[in-house]
C-alpha cells in the first residue's frame, strides 16, 4: 500500500498519511475484504505457466496471494505497511515480506507481477520510475496487471490517502511511455471504495515484451 501527492513522496517510498491509515487500520480493513479473490485473478493465473513465481505488491491481508497458493503458484507477497504484512502472515501461516514499492531491485525473476488496488497511491510523477521497475523485474513474456481507481488527477479520500487517479487514457499512455510492454487489457468496471463512495476502476493487463529495451 503506497504513494505522492506534493507530500514526501521518494520514488516510490511511500505517502505518509497513507501509510499510517493501513498501519492503524489493519484490523478493521481486514474484515472489510472477507469476500474471495479479485475477479480478475484467475484469468491472469490462466496467463502464466503452471507453478510459476508471483510477485504481490500491496498483498494487504493476503486474500489473493492465498488463492494464488491455492492454485499452486509460488508467491512473495509484499506490503509497504507492517501492520497489514502481520496481517497476512496469520492468514497465509508467514511467507510474507514487508517491502515498499522503492525496494523492488529484481532483474527477470517473476513470471507474474499482481498489483490490486496498491500502484494507485504512486504519485503520477513517479510511476514511470515504478512501472520501469515492474517491467525489469519480469521476467521476459512475464505478465503484469493492475488496477487503479479512474479520476481527474492526484487526491485525497476522507482518510486522507493518496490517489493518482489516472484518466484511462493517461493510464494507456504511461504504459505506452515506458515502453517495453504489450498492452493486453484495458477494462473499466464500477465498484465501491473503503470509504463506502462509488468508485470507476480500470485495471490494465500487460506483457514484458520479450525482446528487452
Amino acid at each position: 500500500m503506497n504513494g505522492a501527492a506534493g507530500s514526501d513522496h521518494r520514488k516510490g517510498a511511500g505517502d505518509r498519511a497513507t501509510l499510517a491509515f493501513y498501519e492503524a487500520e489493519a484490523p478493521r480493513y481486514t474484515l472489510s475484504g472477507t469476500r474471495g479473490p479479485s475477479r480478475h485473478l484467475d484469468d491472469f493465473l490462466d496467463r502464466l505457466t503452471a507453478g510459476g513465481y508471483i510477485l504481490e505488491l500491496g498483498c494487504g491481508a493476503g486474500r489473493d496471494a492465498l488463492h494464488m497458493i491455492a492454485r499452486g503458484f509460488t508467491v512473495d507477497a509484499t506490503d509497504g505497511a507492517s501492520a497489514m504484512v502481520r496481517k497476512a502472515r496469520e492468514r497465509l501461516g508467514g511467507g510474507v515480506r514487508a517491502m515498499r514499492f522503492d525496494q523492488l531491485r529484481s532483474q527477470a525473476v517473476y513470471d507474474g507481477i499482481w498489483a490490486h488496488a496498491s500502484l494507485l497511491h504512486v504519485a503520477q510523477s513517479e510511476l514511470p520510475f515504478m512501472l520501469a521497475r515492474i517491467r525489469t523485474a519480469l521476467k521476459p513474456g512475464g505478465w503484469h496487471w493492475a488496477s487503479y481507481k479512474l479520476g481527474r488527477g492526484e487526491a485525497r479520500d476522507r482518510f486522507g490517502r493518496f490517489y493518482n487517479n489516472p484518466a484511462a487514457d493517461d493510464l494507456r499512455a504511461l504504459y505506452e511511455a515506458v515502453g517495453g510492454w504489450r498492452l493486453d487489457q484495458l477494462d473499466q468496471f464500477d465498484g465501491m471504495g473503503y470509504d463506502g463512495e462509488p468508485v470507476r476502476w480500470g485495471a490494465a493487463l500487460l506483457q514484458r515484451a520479450r525482446a528487452s529495451r
